[in-house]
C-alpha cells in the first residue's frame, strides 16, 4: 500500500481544511513546490494534489503550481483533483506531466464523461468519490447527492478507471481515523483499486487499513497528520512495505 502525501492548494498556498470547509483552513506553507520536495525526500512514491479553489469554481485555479511541481519531479507519479470538468483541462494537465487526473463532481453529475475521458486518456483517469453517510457529495462538498458511492463505483468498472479515491467527509481533516468499514465496502463493491482518504492520524490508522487484508485498497492519502507530525511519511511507507498481510 502506498502512503500518498496530500498537498491542498488554496490561493497558491499549501493548506488543510477541516471537513472541506474553505473558511476553516490552516496554512502550512506558502511554497507548495518546497513542500513537495519535503515529501519526495521522505521517500513518497506518489503525490496527491488538490486545487481547492478549482473544486469550488469548477475550473483550474492553481494550475501553475501543479505544473511547477510536475516539472520539478518528472518521474514521480502525481495525481491532481479539483475543478477538472473538461477534456481540455485533462489534456492541459497531462501535457504538464501529471500522471493522473481525478474527476469528482462531473463523475457524479455526468458519469458518461468518465468513459469519454478514459477513452481519450487511457490509464490517466481516477474517480474521486467523496461521501457523507455513504452518499456522494459534489461541488467542493457543498452538495450531497442521492447516489450511493458503491453503486457509482460499479458503474465505472467498464470504463477503464485507474483507481477511486474515496473520502469520508465527516472524517476529513479531523485526524480521528479514516472510515475503514466504508472503504473496505467500496473496495469489495467493484474491481477498481481504491485509495483511502480522510482522517488518517497515525500509524495505528494505517495498520487498521492493512489489517483488513483487502487487496483492493492500494493506497492511503494523508494530509494534516504529516503536517502536524503525528505520522511520518518514511516510517509509514516502510511499515506498509514490511507488513505481512
Amino acid at each position: 500500500m502506498l502512503i500518498i502525501p496530500a498537498i491542498d492548494l488554496k490561493d497558491g498556498a499549501c493548506v488543510r481544511l477541516r471537513q472541506g470547509l474553505m473558511d476553516d483552513a490552516t496554512v502550512f506553507s506558502d511554497d507548495p513546490v518546497a513542500m513537495a520536495a519535503k515529501w519526495v525526500e521522505a521517500g513518497c512514491r506518489r503525490l496527491h494534489l488538490v486545487d481547492l479553489n478549482g473544486a469550488f469554481e469548477g475550473q483550474p485555479v492553481n494550475g501553475e503550481v501543479v505544473t511547477a511541481i510536475a516539472r520539478r519531479y518528472p518521474d514521480l507519479p502525481i495525481q491532481i483533483g479539483g475543478g477538472i470538468r473538461s477534456l481540455e483541462t485533462i489534456e492541459h494537465y497531462v501535457r504538464a506531466g501529471v500522471s493522473y487526473v481525478i474527476i469528482g463532481t462531473k463523475a457524479v453529475k455526468q458519469p458518461e464523461f468518465v468513459a469519454e475521458a478514459c477513452k481519450a486518456f487511457p490509464g490517466k483517469v481516477i474517480v474521486g468519490l467523496d461521501a457523507k453517510d455513504g452518499f456522494v457529495a459534489t461541488d467542493g462538498w457543498a452538495e450531497v447527492s442521492s447516489v450511493q458511492a458503491t453503486d457509482l463505483a460499479r458503474r465505472f468498472e467498464a470504463d477503464g478507471v485507474s483507481a477511486i479515491v474515496y473520502t469520508d467527509i465527516a472524517k476529513d481533516g479531523m485526524m480521528q481515523g479514516c472510515n475503514v468499514e466504508a472503504t473496505v465496502a467500496l473496495a469489495n463493491a467493484s474491481r477498481i483499486p481504491v485509495i483511502a482518504s480522510g482522517g488518517i492520524h497515525n500509524l495505528g490508522d494505517i495498520q487498521k487499513l492493512l489489517d483488513t487484508r483487502t487487496p483492493g485498497i492500494v493506497g492511503a492519502i494523508t494530509g494534516r497528520a504529516i503536517y502536524e507530525g503525528t505520522l511520518d511519511v518514511a516510517e509509514a511507507q516502510a511499515f506498509c512495505d514490511n507488513f505481512k498481510g
